[in-house]
């Protein structure tokens, strides 16, 4: 069974339909508690490497350059098999990340790997 996977900004309220909450950054979100955060797991190890972060800033202009290498280092990350295990336990998952900027962020770049390495 492949998950639907969503993604949503950590200081979003969580909701009942979130599902599993999957915190997707390396470094915890600035303002934001534990108990506020109601995460089930967070994955740091999943995260891009600090120098690739860096590098990105959330540049749209480095945006597929990221995701190139982004997917690289997940393609050789030891933490990347049992994160997709879990995964394929739950049937909702929702991958949580602090940036401010929505559409070029680390979560949609993992969306997709997950969705793809799940499909075989």
């Amino acid at each position: 069974m492949k998950p639907v996977i969503n993604i949503k900004r950590i200081y979003e309220p969580s909701a009942k339909d979130d599902g599993y909450r999957v915190l997707v950054d390396r470094i915890w979100p600035r303002g934001i508690s534990k108990e506020e955060a109601d995460l089930d797991e967070w994955q740091k190890e999943i995260a891009p490497s600090t120098a690739l972060r860096k590098w990105f800033n959330h540049d749209p202009v480095r945006w597929e350059a990221f995701k190139t290498k982004y997917t690289e280092e997940l393609n050789k990350n030891e933490a990347a098999a049992p994160f997709l295990s879990q995964c394929r336990r739950h049937k909702t998952i929702t991958l949580l990340y602090g940036a401010k900027e929505e559409r070029y962020n680390q979560a949609v770049v993992l969306r997709e790997y997950i969705n793809k390495e799940l499909k075989s």
